[in-house]
């Protein structure tokens, strides 16, 4: 079974798994059409290969204007640096090769107010001169504890208006699922962080359109590789605080931190000052992985290595390999994902109030629900609960569930399941159009009548259900 493993020694960001991805043999052509039709301005990216401590990596590098610039690889900026800091700095030299590197490749410009080509030159030609100005310490400028003050105006985009951004993006189904399946893990993170609603977060750093590329361009290339099985043993991290627009903030960020302790992701702190996992990283593991552990034995197909942006002690490589175990799987197209099964014993509650509290776990986003008549203590008739969710829909299923019965316990449990794919077609009839969702097995495939389109064309044509999901069948015989 081939499997695609993130080996993240060095921590994991957007723009590190994005190049990884690439240098593994990503469809480039797919993630241009993507990231030239995003409805945004203020960004040019480029793909080139750089060198990081002498090893050769592929980088993806997202830069924005001064409008939209946001500091996140600004280290005097995220870090305060001084003498006795431990991150390390280019030198002059070391900059500006690879500033020289990054503008001898196709630089994509995507600023609708002004000329692309104008643009990319004047802009990428200011960002050079800054890049090898700023981080030069061999000609004797010093850094001190306070950053430097930047009087540029951020965006501060909310969920929806990045749902938004993604729905107009040209992509895949599958790409814009996972796209938006990442940002909701970082909303309902950075929503725990600062004790308000998913809604009504307002991105900072992560909703700089920077991010949003990133995390768009993650989606797509894992779309292209049909990648299914994802390993991610751990991810490492350093130790000390970095600077955000909130403030100075502990390492890992509590956006990261809430990320690791809800998908129970294995951390390794590293003896090192410094931010190696960003809360798109860590969100995109959290996303992607399928499984934790490797296994006993493998060849190597292929190897991606994805360069970071921030110095650090220990290189900021992100190293992706496609690797087999040589076992083959019965079926090829399974998925595995992770959901969270509660269960809670209840021998007190009145059929009315169980059925109505069905209704409202399955309204609000439950993956299945379930009753099983068990005997408790004193040989008391009761049930058991059975709630299926998503991780991330925990705590509003643990709501309802105390909201809505006598309940004073519930148990919780992350589980992996493997799932079909599975899409939906619209079947037409002599009684209308009926939908069906239909499920992949191989060489075959299963069909299953959605039915409750198939009451409604029932009930619109006065014929009994029966003759309905008969007409269904006659068009899959």
């Amino acid at each position: 079974m081939k499997a695609l493993y993130l080996e993240c020694n060095a921590g994991i960001s957007g723009d590190m798994l994005v190049a990884a991805l690439l240098d593994l043999g990503a469809d480039r052509s797919a993630l241009d059409e993507a990231l030239s039709s995003i409805p945004a301005k203020g960004f040019i990216y480029n793909i080139s290969r750089v060198k990081k401590a002498g090893v050769d990596c592929c980088d993806f590098d997202v830069q924005l204007d001064e409008e939209h610039e946001n500091h996140d690889h600004d280290m005097a900026y995220l870090h305060g640096l001084n003498n006795d800091t431990k991150i390390h700095h280019y030198t002059h030299k070391h900059c500006y090769e690879q500033q020289q590197e990054h503008f001898d490749e196709t630089i994509h410009s995507h600023d609708y107010e002004h000329q692309h080509d104008q643009y990319s030159e004047e802009y990428y030609h200011e960002h050079r001169d800054e890049t090898v100005h700023s981080h030069n310490n061999e000609h004797g400028h010093e850094y001190n504890n306070a950053p430097q003050e930047h009087h540029h105006k951020h965006e501060h985009r909310g969920l929806q208006e990045v749902m938004e951004i993604i729905a107009q993006t040209s992509m895949t189904e599958a790409a814009r699922a996972l796209a938006i399946k990442i940002f909701d893990i970082i909303a309902e993170a950075e929503a725990k962080a600062h004790a308000v609603p998913k809604n009504e977060v307002h991105f900072h750093e992560v909703g700089a359109i920077d991010s949003i590329v990133d995390i768009i361009a993650i989606a797509v290339c894992v779309d292209s590789m049909n990648i299914t099985e994802v390993i991610v043993p751990e991810l490492c991290e350093g130790r000390g605080t970095v600077r955000c627009q909130h403030g100075v903030l502990p390492v890992p960020v509590p956006a990261v931190a809430n990320i690791m302790q809800k998908y129970q992701i294995t951390m390794k702190l590293l003896p090192i000052e410094g931010e190696f996992v960003t809360p798109t990283g860590a969100a995109a593991v959290a996303a992607l992985r399928t499984c934790s552990e490797l296994p006993p034995s493998f060849t190597i197909a292929s190897i991606g290595l994805g360069a970071g942006k921030r110095n650090y002690e220990r290189p900021s490589i992100l190293r992706a390999m496609i690797i087999d175990d040589g076992n083959k799987k019965e079926f090829s197209a399974l998925h595995v994902d992770t959901v969270c099964k509660l269960e809670s014993n209840i021998d007190d509650c009145t059929g009315e109030l169980l059925g109505y509290t069905m209704e409202r776990l399955l309204a609000a986003g439950a993956l299945d629900v379930s009753y099983v008549p068990i005997f408790m203590k004193k040989q008391r008739p009761a049930y058991e609960l059975q709630v299926l969710c998503e991780p991330q829909a925990k705590e509003a299923m643990e709501k309802i569930i105390f909201a809505e019965t006598s309940t004073i316990g519930i148990r919780h449990t992350l589980m992996e399941r493997s799932i079909l794919p599975r899409h939906e077609e619209v079947v037409q009839t002599m009684y209308g159009a009926v939908k069906v969702k239909v499920c992949d097995q191989g060489r075959d495939s299963r069909y299953y009548v959605e039915y409750n389109s198939a009451v409604e064309t029932a009930e619109k044509n006065n014929v009994p259900l029966i003759e309905v999901y008969r007409e269904v069948h006659a068009c899959f015989a």
